[in-house]
């Protein structure tokens, strides 16, 4: 399969510098002091065309911020994205357009991410008119075509976001989002805001645009059971960064990392049945203050004094998994 992304070690930091009134107080003996947070820690995998790539992690483990340097809504501090080949860097204008046309982002939330002053019409079809897709006098029959691929009527596009329930606003985002042409599609806990019962219809919707389109998607989500359904290959981050890549069936069958082992051991399955449940012990650390060497070793009960200082580097381990754990890298040695 051809490569679309390309990403190689990205990072994001966001800083935090004292304001006036702390600024102030620390002429008075304060100590207020700049403080950094690594949201996103030297992250480095690919797409290719028409694959799906799911994104997987606990909350505040930093896959929306990933997701939204991808889709170009944030600059990355720090490493290398490429489209196409081209680095973010290096591409001339038509290059980045091409690169923000193609990527497109579906949000979590279906009600703040539609602006509730604007009609469907305007809200799908405009920005295929800005950038000189479609011709203005086409957007009505444009629009109309997307709403009917998404399984909804022709006849809301008169209607309001307010007007919808969660499920069919989501059907706009992604109509939204298809209007622009992608190759690449970023969903960013696109189905977990609806109710069951919908979300299965959504994700049945991503699988029907991908065998029609061709699409590329990154699902991120913590619903380990829908990135089972839809995903080719699995990333499992924590802290910032991933400690897991592999394809869907061997992450889910046979899992590498003591984390994607835990997470896994929490999702409920018929064949378990009566299985007490036993959450992850301890609390995500602080990003503000990560603990040293291995992330996850204050809540690894395999860790060892090596994990306490060594940073792993996520590299091939056995079964051509790639996985960052010191106790992986040594088994293959």
């Amino acid at each position: 399969m051809t490569e679309l992304l390309s990403l190689q070690g990205l990072s994001q930091t966001y800083v935090n510098s004292p304001d006036m009134a702390e600024r102030i107080a620390n002429l008075a003996g304060a100590k207020y002091e700049e403080t950094r947070v690594r949201a996103v820690n030297q992250v480095s995998f690919d797409i290719a065309e028409g694959e799906v790539v799911g994104l997987v992690g606990e909350s505040g483990c930093g896959k929306s911020t990933l997701g939204r340097m991808i889709a170009g809504v944030e600059r990355p501090y720090g490493g290398t994205l490429a489209w196409r080949g081209a680095c973010l860097e290096d591409m001339t204008p038509d290059q980045k357009r091409q690169w923000q046309l193609e990527v497109q982002m579906i949000f979590q939330d279906p009600f703040a991410s539609l602006n509730p002053r604007m009609r469907v019409e305007q809200i799908v079809g405009e920005a295929a008119v800005v950038h000189g897709l479609i011709k203005r006098s086409e957007r009505r029959d444009y629009v109309a075509d997307l709403l009917t691929k998404v399984g909804l009527n022709a006849d809301v596009l008169a209607r309001y976001p307010h007007q919808f329930s969660g499920g069919q606003r989501q059907r706009i985002g992604i109509a939204r989002a298809l209007a622009l042409r992608p190759k690449l599609i970023v969903c960013d806990e696109a189905i977990s805001a609806l109710d069951v019962s919908i979300q299965a219809q959504v994700l049945n919707l991503f699988e029907d645009l991908r065998a029609e389109f061709g699409f590329a998607y990154l699902f991120i989500s913590h619903d380990l059971g829908a990135v089972e359904h839809i995903a080719d290959r699995v990333a499992i981050m924590y802290l910032g960064r991933l400690v897991e890549i592999g394809s869907s069936d061997d992450v889910f069958e046979n899992p590498r990392h003591p984390y994607t082992r835990a997470l896994l051991d929490e999702v409920p399955r018929l064949d378990r049945r009566r299985q007490e449940f036993t959450a992850i012990e301890g609390e995500i650390p602080s990003p503000l203050n990560p603990p040293p060497g291995c992330a996850f070793h204050p809540r690894c009960a395999l860790a060892q004094d090596q994990c306490k200082g060594d940073l792993p580097d996520l590299k091939q381990g056995r079964d051509e998994r790639f996985t960052a754990c010191l106790l992986e890298h040594e088994v293959r040695a």
